[in-house]
């Protein structure tokens, strides 16, 4: 029976609880946490799953070839690891993406009915009915034309959102208007009423929407980030809410999590603030794709599509 160690930093209920769904989705694999291994195991392991894992364990597998993650997201794992080590698969589960359309999807309704100002309202005791617009005549701007943006740009399109989108270099999308490269953001983001950010984390986006990308958005438009807190510049934001240039953002992710409670996003009134709960893993799915590409490898020698290095994703 092959030999897999798990390595993670989560606290001991989150690893307990992933051990366990792996284990059920390949009971023929031996998975045990890296802690627990001993030296002959360390030694010839060749594969480990790894989920926020420690470079310093990661070194003390002399043979790995390679890791998957269990995370989407790997900027982390990627910018702490050697650059021509070993290789990183990241996690692409088809219930993540149809999670993350779902939440775009029910985020973007929000702002479309005007949630936060009938929220407001209340706190005021006030009754007071605004115009409702057609989806047709609101335009849903998604940055990243990945899997995840173009799952949700599906879903915006069913539900009669007019959409276009964004990515690094062109792509094309039925029923979508695209734009790439540096040009093509400020086109797209000028034409948005509801920007959604759903880019991975490189050296490139990292303060993709800087101050000046934020000017350049419709007076009035809202943002929702869905990706990574770095990509949104958060002093920029906040200084854009404040002279009422943008109407509102709802942010799941932060340059720190959780969110200090000493941030101003916390109480700014045009601010919706989420726990980093739009699209978590599941455990039973991903678990059951990890141990679909750890079969094949040790069947075939077959590893995944993994992350390319250069790029970050």
């Amino acid at each position: 029976m092959p030999h897999v160690p798990f390595l993670s930093r989560s606290g001991p209920a989150e690893k307990e609880g992933w051990l366990a769904a792996l284990r059920a989705a390949m009971p023929d694999i031996d998975i045990e946490p890296f802690e627990r291994l001993g030296d002959h195991a360390r030694a010839t392991a060749q594969v480990a799953i790894v989920a926020d894992p420690d470079p310093a364990d990661l070194r003390q597998l002399p043979n790995l070839r390679w890791v998957q993650s269990l995370w989407a997201g790997v900027e982390r794992i990627v910018a702490e690891l050697p650059k021509h080590g070993v290789t990183i698969v990241r996690m692409e589960d088809p219930e993540m993406a149809r999670t993350m359309a779902e939440a775009v999807l029910a985020w973007t309704l929000y702002l479309h009915r005007d949630m936060p100002r009938y929220r407001h309202q209340q706190t005021e005791a006030k009754w007071r009915e605004h115009p409702l617009r057609l989806p047709s005549d609101r335009t849903i701007g998604v940055l990243g034309l990945g899997n995840l943006g173009r799952q949700a740009a599906r879903a915006l399109l069913g539900q009669g959102f007019t959409v276009c989108g964004w990515s690094r270099s062109q792509a094309m999308m039925d029923q979508v208007t695209t734009f790439h490269g540096r040009d093509g953001l400020a086109s797209m983001l000028s034409r948005s009423d509801i920007v959604v950010v759903l880019l991975p984390l490189t050296a490139e986006t990292r303060g993709l929407l800087n101050a000046a990308a934020l000017r350049a958005m419709r007076r009035g438009a809202c943002l929702i980030n869905f990706a990574r807190g770095p990509i949104v510049d958060a002093t920029a934001l906040l200084a854009a809410l404040d002279s009422g240039h943008l109407d509102h953002a709802v942010l799941d992710v932060f340059d720190e999590e959780p969110l200090p409670p000493s941030s101003r996003l916390w109480s700014h009134p045009s601010v919706t603030v989420l726990p980093h709960i739009s699209a978590p893993t599941n455990r039973q799915t991903a678990s059951r794709i990890v141990a679909d590409n750890l079969r094949r490898y040790f069947e075939c020698g077959d590893i995944p599509a993994a992350v390319d290095r250069a790029r970050g994703y």
